[in-house]
């Protein structure tokens, strides 16, 4: 019964959220997103160069789905982009951020990432070498310094008797998956949280993302440390509560860290577990999303789902009362569906054949109005339609071969009431 009646307020606190402003809001005057729904001001976002190519010469190993043109996917990114800005929303770029980062700043990245491998010179003095490195490092320029962030570049230094002495094999490790700003980071009525990724590969993007938010004047309350994982795909705003997926690239840990520091500016934070683990779907993004706060999207094997099958989604619900920090877990493993339905919120399906297109990962720019990849089914046209959505379908067909979309392209950096 105590939990029932818990619940209950719970539903009814998440009702009221784009009405109620949270104590944070009152007391700070944010002006961090408090709800997906709210109209975007504020994107950041990477248009993918140079380091996107060694990631589609291998898909897998770049975290990728398919092959695709690197020049295609640059120009369908810049169209987004163009659409966004055509909606009046401020786009921030990495590449314009970086060009105006102090020559400082770029060094420190870089001397983090470029890498001498003199393993196979055993006599080779070590000191001398790293005082080579670092003079090469002193006389780059601007645009060299951001290459080699971007590339991680590693020098495999050997012996020879001709020319210089030295021959070497060049190896990069470049951040192909950092057009995806999404995950790198998550922005909640507090602030911003840098997050500590899944896969070793996409780990230093988050170094990039900190020194992105510093220029911006918006220093991060949060990193994500130690056994504590954390991607921006997880991760919504909803009015007076945060949803937050735990499953394959979040874990619980990560989201103890979010609790424990405040970080997440809500006196209700929704855990919402997936059980499946699929790439497809690694993160709540590609099989649930928001469009108003009384309308989302889920897709539709998670939607009917049964609780013996994988893709039944569960939610734990921890709270707290006014003027506490500490939360409680107040109930576990109820249904997610049924949680959002007793908010009142209508749920849209998405069918297996728009999934598979990234139907579900579009961005909410303004209640009821999204933009989402182009050349979904008449049918799902029609239900966005009925449901008085405005969608600008966007071309994309290159960039979700990545295992993205809309959604994941973009950090929002802040949102109007």
């Amino acid at each position: 019964m105590k939990k029932h009646f818990l619940l209950c307020a719970v539903v009814a606190l998440f009702c009221a959220g784009c009405k109620v402003a949270n104590r944070h809001e009152m007391s700070e005057k944010m002006t961090y997103p408090q709800a997906e729904w709210g109209k975007a001001d504020k994107i950041l976002m990477h248009t993918p160069g140079q380091e996107l190519f060694n990631g589609v010469i291998h898909p897998s190993a770049g975290l990728f789905e398919n092959y695709f043109d690197v020049d295609q996917a640059a120009a369908e990114h810049r169209e987004y982009i163009r659409l966004l800005q055509q909606n009046g929303i401020r786009v921030h770029t990495i590449d314009e951020v970086l060009a105006q980062t102090g020559t400082d700043t770029l060094r420190a990245l870089a001397s983090k990432v470029l890498k001498y491998d003199i393993s196979a010179i055993p006599d080779e003095d070590t000191l001398a070498s790293e005082s080579y490195r670092q003079q090469v490092l002193s006389e780059m320029s601007r645009g060299d310094l951001i290459r080699c962030i971007l590339l991680q570049p590693i020098v495999k230094l050997s012996r020879t008797d001709n020319n210089t002495g030295y021959e070497a094999i060049y190896i990069q490790n470049p951040l192909m998956n950092l057009y995806f700003t999404r995950d790198q980071s998550i922005t909640t009525p507090r602030g911003h949280v840098i997050c500590r990724m899944n896969s070793n590969q996409r780990a230093p993007e988050t170094d990039i993302i900190e020194v992105c938010y510093r220029h911006l004047g918006l220093d991060p309350i949060l990193r994500i440390e130690g056994e504590g994982r954390m991607e921006g795909g997880d991760y919504f705003p909803a009015g007076t509560i945060s949803l937050i997926g735990c499953g394959m690239r979040t874990n619980r840990e990560g989201i103890r860290q979010v609790m424990q520091a405040d970080a997440f500016g809500h006196d209700t934070v929704v855990v919402v577990r997936d059980h499946k683990f699929w790439q497809m779907q690694m993160h709540l993004d590609t099989y649930f999303n928001i469009i108003d706060s009384d309308l989302c999207t889920m897709v539709r094997s998670r939607l009917e789902a049964t609780p013996e099958q994988p893709e039944y989604v569960t939610c734990d619900i921890y709270a707290r009362a006014q003027g506490e920090k500490e939360y409680q877990l107040i109930v576990e493993d109820t249904p997610f569906v049924s949680f959002l339905q007793q908010r009142g919120m209508q749920i849209i399906p998405i069918d297996p054949e728009d999934e598979m297109h990234y139907a579900n990962n579009y961005l909410t720019i303004a209640p009821r109005h999204i933009m989402a990849v182009g050349g979904q089914s008449e049918a799902l046209q029609q239900r966005l339609k009925d449901a008085g959505v405005t969608v600008e379908w966007v071309p994309l067909e290159s960039l979700i071969d990545g295992y993205g979309a809309a959604h994941c392209m973009t950090q929002v950096l802040q949102r109007l009431p």
